[in-house]
């Protein structure tokens, strides 16, 4: 029922997304993360640590954050590569506001992963709409939920750990849903703005 979560989504160029990166394990694409800091990513780097929330529960997916940290640097800026901006502590995109999520997984559900980048634009959904479709005590304050009631555009398997993205600020992590860009039930990520404080103090950003 829970899927690591691009669906109705369009390929793109990486360049436009310079804080997109692509966690791989054994020549395989595995999740999707974000630059935050210099060494936090580049072309091709060895993740060296990867802290998780300490409260992570898998059960219930609250707390779906962690911080990698590599084992080199990168000039910013320089490669086509950059980081991308945090929100303050507490801050939440205003429901309506729309937020383009990006990444390698499937663009079906249950399909393939893609092979170039996708990103699609979907709107930030309200708590109270969010807990109506999966619960009220599945949906915590450290979650975010984004989609459209009548579905189609999604992030999907293979898209966990990406960027949900305002402007340039990141205030979504792939987290989980129902399923991919199915009707009434929005995607769920990780609330960057109520984790803020978690990502202050284990990456000094």
């Amino acid at each position: 029922m829970l899927d690591g979560r691009i669906v109705g989504g369009t390929a793109v160029n990486i360049a436009q997304f310079p804080y997109q990166l692509s966690l791989v394990f054994g020549n395989n694409h595995i999740c999707g993360a974000s630059i935050i800091i210099r060494n936090s990513g580049g072309t091709l780097n060895q993740v060296t640590i990867i802290r998780a929330h300490a409260s992570y529960s898998a059960s219930t997916i609250d707390f779906d954050i962690a911080v990698a940290q590599i084992s080199g640097s990168f000039a910013l800026g320089t490669t086509g590569v950059n980081t991308i901006g945090l929100p303050s502590p507490g801050v939440r995109p205003a429901v309506g506001t729309n937020a383009v999520v990006s990444g390698w997984g499937a663009t079906s559900e249950g399909g393939p992963a893609a092979n170039q980048l996708q990103a699609v634009v979907v709107p930030i959904v309200s708590q109270a709409q969010c807990r109506a479709a999966y619960g009220a005590s599945a949906i915590t304050d450290r979650m975010i939920c984004a989609g459209f009631p009548e579905g189609g555009r999604d992030a999907c398997q293979g898209d966990s750990g990406g960027p949900l993205v305002v402007g340039n600020t990141l205030v979504g992590v792939v987290s989980w849903g129902r399923g991919c860009a199915r009707p009434n039930f929005p995607g769920v990520y990780a609330c960057v703005g109520n984790l803020r404080n978690w990502i202050a103090s284990n990456s000094g950003v």
